[in-house]
């Protein structure tokens, strides 16, 4: 069967966002609305998270402090996961892989439905604790894997076409599934531990879309018409679990500069949530004393459903902007202003916003400016995140980017948690001083990037050399 030659009314449609090709259509679609069922159960989660942490006590710790110390802790996890999910790409097909991953986190959903407050106890010790632990990976692992099947489906040029139309669906499903948060919490009056039962349908139908996916291709060729073998996603892992694969990563100069990028990334985001987290928290109990609340249930409460609809509200605001930003700019800005245009963004939009936080850090600002960064991050950054790993092989999609994007994100995480521990215990620094801090590391981030940006400029160009030598 012969490529098709003209658009259908689909693609005609889908080029008013990006280059369509004939026949990219469908599967790129199926991959818009993969990665869509995807953040939408995520958005479910993930404002519950922080409303679990929010009444959870352990060891007399502060909230913004078991915050920011419970996402380092996800850093030490994830470097047995990190492992042995290398050893699992190397066994199954990346469809199995896939399917399977997904199926231990639906799963997961039900036992933390199970442990939540008020279900089978009033009160599991360090099941807030955990949730955010699991949280943090399953947010990492999923998105992961689906971006590196999607990068692997697709080669450098047709990716850079389609990944932006392919994340437009990440910041749709983002947007729809915090809405529905704060609309179910705060106007339908739905218990929030329900969401948990809700993210387990748009997780179900992610597997059968990648299915569909990986058995159509990128351009929509029955399978029958199509010779692939059933090999493994990747080639085996370098020896020494977690240690090799990040030997490996360190070991080329591209995946070096990515890491640290990453790093940098994390390190200041997190720094930026720990602090609005602290700001809300203090709200909240202003909230309690101008309601007169004393009753410890009725605290519990209105702190945990106030938390999480404060941030499925915000996380609505983020993800509508990014939206917006990733329909109409992202692709046109990595079509007119290149690869460097697109990974430059994010850092400068950081160091713009913290700067003006620094000036002025009261809650209004700190959220708009919160809004314009994670905006960013999560639509123009997030396209960069993608389509710099065009350029490189399998090994470097199921290893390097799980490692990196779990990693390697989740100990800047670590760093983060360092950052408070610092700043509250030896340093007793000021909201405005921890602001300032992350000017300086935004600064850094910049200038890592402009590493990146040079050393994919030089991958990309490495093939079109050898094939004209």
């Amino acid at each position: 069967m012969s490529e098709p030659t003209r658009l259908s009314p689909l693609e005609r449609g889908l080029r008013l966002f990006t280059d369509v090709r004939p026949g990219e259509g469908g599967t790129a679609v199926i991959l818009f609305a993969n990665v869509f069922v995807i953040l939408c159960a995520y958005y479910f989660v993930k404002p519950l998270r922080d409303g679990w942490i929010a009444v959870s006590n352990i060891g007399g710790l502060s909230q913004i402090e078991l915050k920011a110390y419970t996402s380092f802790g996800q850093s030490l996890l994830l470097a047995w996961i990190v492992s042995a999910y290398a050893q699992l790409s190397a066994r199954w097909p990346r469809r199995t892989l896939i399917t399977r991953v997904t199926l231990v986190c639906i799963v997961t959903l039900v036992v933390f439905w199970l442990v939540r407050p008020g279900m089978l106890a009033t009160d599991l010790p360090g099941a807030g604790v955990a949730f955010y632990l699991w949280v943090g990976m399953f947010g990492v692992f999923v998105v992961a894997q689906f971006w590196a099947f999607a990068a692997d489906l697709y080669d450098g040029e047709r990716g850079e076409r389609l990944l932006p139309l392919v994340a437009i669906g990440a910041t749709a499903g983002a947007t729809c599934g915090s809405f529905l948060t704060q609309l179910l919490v705060r106007s339908a009056g739905i218990d929030s531990g329900a969401l948990l039962l809700l993210a387990m349908l748009p997780l179900a139908a992610s597997i059968g879309l990648t299915r569909l996916a990986d058995a159509r291709g990128p351009l929509g060729t029955p399978r029958a018409e199509r010779v692939r073998p059933v090999e493994p996603a990747a080639a085996a892992p370098p020896p020494g679990g977690w240690l090799g694969v990040l030997g490996f990563i360190m070991r080329q100069r591209y995946l070096a500069a990515v890491a640290i990028v990453a790093l940098l990334t994390n390190w200041v985001n997190t720094n930026g949530e720990n602090v609005l987290f602290g700001i809300v928290q203090d709200a909240l109990r202003s909230d309690l004393v101008a309601h007169g609340i004393v009753d410890k249930a009725e605290i519990r409460a209105f702190v945990r459903d106030g938390t999480t609809a404060f941030y499925g509200n915000i996380f609505f605001w983020v993800n509508l902007c990014a939206l917006l930003a990733q329909a109409l700019l992202a692709s046109r800005l990595l079509k007119f202003g290149g690869f460097a245009a697109v990974l430059l963004l994010g850092p400068v939009v950081s160091l713009v916003s913290y700067s003006a936080m620094a000036l002025l850090p009261v809650i209004a600002v700190v959220r708009v400016m919160k809004v314009a960064e994670n905006a960013t991050n999560y639509s123009i950054n997030n396209t960069a995140r993608q389509v710099l790993w065009l350029p490189t092989t399998a090994e470097m999609k199921y290893q390097a980017k799980p490692a990196i994007d779990s990693l390697v994100v989740r100990f800047g995480d670590g760093l983060a948690a360092l950052t408070i521990l610092i700043g509250i215990h030896v340093l007793d620094a000021s909201n405005r001083t921890l602001l300032v801090a992350n000017v300086v590391l935004a600064t850094g981030w910049l200038l890592a990037s402009l590493l990146v940006a040079r050393e994919q400029g030089r991958l990309v160009a490495a093939p079109a050399s050898q094939a004209a030598a």
